[in-house]
């Protein structure tokens, strides 16, 4: 008998749209179709930096990078060589042992965060993932159980992740984390006390003395509510809470994992726009531009708390994956991304204002550098949610042959969040199609 067969036949794909739907909906999960954005959904079948093609072959300008995984732009030659590179050499390692290029990849991550500290790195797979071993070194740490989080922030779906995140179209009818403690986030669009920052700080005061013993495990917070409506944290909120939190025994958590890697624009992370330096940073997505990665960054005390038993994470630092990671720090300094993120999305930003000077239909635009967000509303004055309409703007910029996202805990939200290498002609075609779909209502 030979180690492998002489001949291989060569596995067929369909690419015909109709039988890829009927095979979706046959045999993938109901639940995997809660979260798809269309009512003709797409079937993507090729990508090349920030453009997209369905299996028809129509070509989009991708404006959500896959729910922000595609950082850097997709098949980027830097990234697709080295994991092609490690493929040919070994595919998976296990946690028992210890690899070169997953070491490696720590040293360059770790050096990316606030000098003055031991930054370690734990890998992982998925947002969700580093969301949960954030909280479990957090109340390991420190002894204490309550975490607390924002209303209407995201952090992921299942588990402690689930709990954290302050949505409830993303909450089982199952029982929660009884830890997990929800205070209002502030949103100076329309939080319950406007651009009041000590209204927020307050609330902050208010639930650890209600509703803890006066000591808590931490607090998690992104530094630009994503799926919630993209809202950037105000001036001096991160700074008073984390201040708070720690007052109270905890540790402060980012969740980078949709502001990271020069998304913003004027910063690597998000946090950095606020002077403060978190005990535990997590991130995902646009890690990996597209590979399975995640990671946990952590002071070396805080990790070393959960040490003291057995604990591994059986494809977290896969050498693919994070041969994939390395590629993108090194493609992100030498593409210039952040340069780019700050000029390409403030040229965006000025579109976008222009839009909503001309349609009363928009409300809100806000975000920094290639994170941004328009909120729809059919009344400026009472702020009453677009839903509607915003769905409409969504199906209608496809067919127009822009991919656009629709967010927010009301629906009524248009995320633009392509990959980093969109260019200020995307957004002229971009600006094109929102105001031919605004002319239509």
């Amino acid at each position: 008998m030979t180690r492998y067969a002489e001949n291989y036949k060569a596995i067929e794909t369909s690419t015909i749209y109709d039988e890829i739907i009927q095979k979706g909906k046959t045999y993938t999960s109901p639940s995997v179709k809660t979260f798809e954005a269309y009512s003709k959904p797409l079937s993507p079948v090729k990508g090349d930096g920030q453009y997209l093609w369905d299996v028809d072959g129509k070509k989009y300008i991708d404006l959500m990078a896959q729910n922000l995984c595609i950082s850097v732009g997709y098949c980027h030659p830097l990234v697709n060589s080295e994991v092609k590179k490690q493929m040919d050499m070994l595919t998976h390692s296990t946690a028992m042992y210890v690899h070169s290029v997953a070491v490696h990849y720590a040293e360059e991550l770790a050096a990316r965060f606030p000098e003055g500290h031991d930054w370690v790195v734990h890998l992982v797979n998925s947002g969700a993932e580093a969301v949960d071993v954030a909280v479990m070194m957090a109340r390991v740490y420190t002894g204490n159980n309550p975490m607390i989080a924002l209303r209407t922030g995201y952090h992921g779906v299942q588990g402690p992740a689930m709990s954290l995140t302050g949505i409830n179209t993303f909450h089982q009818n199952i029982p929660l984390d009884p830890g997990v403690l929800h205070v209002a986030n502030p949103h100076p669009y329309r939080g319950i006390f406007g651009d009041a920052i000590d209204g927020y700080l307050g609330e902050i005061d208010r639930t650890i003395e209600s509703s803890t013993s006066g000591e808590v495990a931490g607090f998690i917070v992104e530094p630009i509510q994503g799926f919630g409506g993209v809202i950037p944290m105000p001036e001096g909120y991160l700074p008073g809470a984390f201040e708070r939190i720690r007052a109270a025994g905890g540790l402060c958590i980012v969740d980078e994992i949709q502001t990271g890697f020069s998304r913003t624009g004027d910063h690597f992370w998000g946090f950095q726009a606020d002077d403060v330096v978190p005990d535990i940073i997590v991130l995902g997505k646009g890690i990996g531009n597209g590979f399975p990665l995640s990671a946990v960054v952590v002071k070396r005390e805080v990790a070393e708390a959960t040490a003291g038993k057995k604990w591994f994470n059986t494809y977290g630092s896969n050498p693919m994956s994070c041969a994939a990671g390395r590629a993108i720090l090194r493609a992100i300094d030498e593409d210039g991304t952040m340069q780019n993120a700050r000029e390409t999305g403030a040229y965006l930003k000025g579109k976008l204002e222009a839009l909503k000077d001309k349609f009363d239909v928009i409300g809100d635009v806000r975000g920094r550098g290639l994170m941004m967000g328009v909120e729809l509303v059919t009344d400026r004055t009472s702020k009453k949610p677009a839903e509607a309409e915003t769905a409409r703007v969504v199906e209608t910029a496809k067919d127009l042959g822009v991919v656009i996202g629709k967010g927010g805990a009301l629906g009524n939200i248009l995320r633009i969040n392509p990959p980093l290498c969109i260019q200020k002609e995307d957004m002229d075609v971009v600006a094109e199609v929102l105001d031919s779909c605004f002319r239509n209502f």
